[in-house]
């Protein structure tokens, strides 16, 4: 889980209430896994990362997944929600890969937008987000994801479901393109690419709710750069399109109430 979930529900508060006040869960752990080193590489790293989740005790949220970026809902009605939603975004440089040698580097930022998923089913959700980068790239990229899930046994969710990344031109520019004035420092042949789909795949994750407040998980996903970024002179000299990615996490639940 190179990124945190942050699930907040809209909060309807009675006279005399802050919008703030109520019941609330904080949920912090971490994520080891191994995923590429950078976006199309074919060399893997181990990799660990925070987890934090805020939430409103009593939130309809059914299900959630590992590539939720945090998000706030504006709507919500039980089957359907939608908002505000954020990523964060590390930066990316030759001290990541030397296959990154003589390229502009990455800086970091992040990217914000709005977020929408529906349940058709008690056991599907479909979900979207559409994010604008802030100074690691100008671009927009959107997320799209359907999961089916079901509890096995009472305290164990097995979950499942295809994944699609779909971005413009300045996306696709700043991660997989090459200049002209780069060619000579980095080896691989100049590339401008335009927008489009960038990858498709599949995750799968299994979650065993410990006890109230421990919760662990295992996830594996696959995705398959297609379209500008399998393009990428990065992907077909260096790198590969074929990317997987294997962990497992844990968090612990705190529960609080703020007046």
């Amino acid at each position: 889980m190179t990124a945190a979930a942050l699930l907040l529900a809209p909060v309807s508060a009675s006279a005399g209430d802050y919008f703030w006040s109520g019941d609330w869960y904080l949920k912090v752990g971490a994520a080891g896994f191994s995923a590429p080193r950078y976006e199309g590489s074919k060399k893997y790293l181990f990799q660990v990362t925070p987890l934090i989740s805020l939430g409103k005790a009593g939130s309809t949220v059914r299900f959630s997944s590992r590539n939720d970026n945090p998000s706030f809902a504006l709507i919500d009605n039980g089957a359907f929600r939608a908002g505000a939603t954020g990523k964060l975004i590390m930066p990316r440089d030759e001290g990541d890969s030397d296959d990154l040698k003589g390229l502009t580097p990455v800086k970091f930022g992040g990217e914000l937008g709005a977020f929408a998923e529906v349940y058709p089913t008690d056991f599907l959700r479909l979900r979207g987000e559409v994010r604008h980068g802030i100074r690691s790239h100008h671009g927009v990229v959107a997320d799209i994801a359907a999961d089916a899930f079901v509890d096995v046994v009472p305290n164990v969710r097995v979950s499942a479901g295809p994944r699609m990344t779909i971005a413009s031109k300045d996306y696709m520019k700043t991660y997989y393109g090459v200049k002209p004035s780069e060619v000579a420092a980095s080896g691989l042949s100049a590339y401008d690419p335009g927008g489009g789909i960038q990858s498709v795949g599949a995750g799968a994750a299994i979650t065993w709710q410990v006890n109230e407040k421990i919760e662990t998980s295992a996830f594996a996903e696959y995705k398959r750069l297609v379209g500008p970024a399998a393009d990428s002179s990065m992907v077909k000299q260096r790198g590969d399109r074929d990317q997987f990615l294997i962990g497992v996490a844990a968090t612990y639940r705190f529960d609080f109430t703020l007046r």
